[in-house]
C-alpha cells in the first residue's frame, strides 16, 4: 500500500501537476507533503495526514510552512 501511494504521488507530480499553474499555498507542496508523510508514518497515518493537509487548502487558510510532523517515538522504558 505504501509503495502504491508513493507511485500515485510521483505520477501526479510528473504528469498532472505540470499541466496546472502553480497554486499551492503551502511549503512543501501537498504532493511533496504526502510523499514525506507516507515515508515517515506509513500508508494509513500518512494518508490521514495528507487528507488533513489537503482539507486545509483554501482561501480560509493562510498557508505557509507546514512540515510533516515527526514520527512519535515512545521513550518510556518502563515496559
Amino acid at each position: 500500500m505504501k509503495r502504491a501511494l508513493l507511485l500515485f504521488f510521483r505520477f501526479y507530480r510528473t504528469f498532472i501537476s505540470p499541466l496546472k499553474p502553480p497554486s499551492c499555498r503551502f511549503h512543501p507542496t501537498c504532493s511533496e507533503y504526502g510523499m514525506q508523510a507516507v515515508r515517515a508514518h506509513g500508508a494509513w497515518r500518512g494518508s490521514f495526514l495528507t487528507i488533513k493537509r489537503i482539507l486545509k487548502c483554501g482561501p480560509w487558510h493562510p498557508g505557509g510552512f507546514d512540515p510533516v510532523p515527526e514520527p512519535y517515538i515512545d521513550h518510556d522504558c518502563s515496559h
